[in-house]
């Protein structure tokens, strides 16, 4: 199953780009004898600026045709590291060709985008800095990936 993340803005060379390489080729590397990845980050940026409606018209040409869509949103479903490698290992294992991550500019995703959304994943009540939530993003991608090989990285 292939991974987009999918994200508003554009991510320049820095410590941020930095670990979001590493966690996501750690990913690639681990999830592929799993069915899970290659992982892509795909970048939509609105230069016109027109909003939140604008960014949702990018980010839905940026999914890939039939791919289920999580937003990563402060309103949306707590989980575990636990349970959201179980989420990943079960879109997977219905057969899901491509998992998209979507994740807005600085005021968020467009409320029609996000009740479309198969899924809402929030990193918790507090907001985040949209180019940190990536970095979170890779490392809980990999950290899945991990979990569902058995591997030492997570101990909970």
């Amino acid at each position: 199953m292939r991974v987009h993340i999918c994200a508003v803005g554009r991510l320049r060379a820095g410590p941020e780009k930095d670990l979001i390489d590493d966690y996501l080729t750690r990913f690639d590397r681990t999830g592929r004898a799993l069915g899970l990845g290659p992982s892509r980050v795909v970048e939509v940026e609105d230069k016109k600026g027109g909003g939140m409606a604008a960014e949702a018209e990018l980010l839905e040409k940026a999914l890939p045709t039939g791919a289920l869509f999580c937003v990563l949103d402060e309103r949306g479903k707590f989980e575990t590291s636990p349970d959201f490698a179980a989420r990943l290992g079960g879109w997977r294992d219905t057969g899901r060709g491509d998992v998209a991550f979507v994740i807005g500019g600085a005021d968020g995703v467009d409320p029609a985008l996000r009740a479309r959304a198969d899924h809402s994943l929030s990193f918790g009540k507090m907001v985040w800095p949209h180019m940190l939530v990536r970095v979170m993003l890779a490392e809980q991608l990999y950290r899945a990936a991990s979990i569902l090989a058995g591997g030492p990285y997570h101990r909970a």
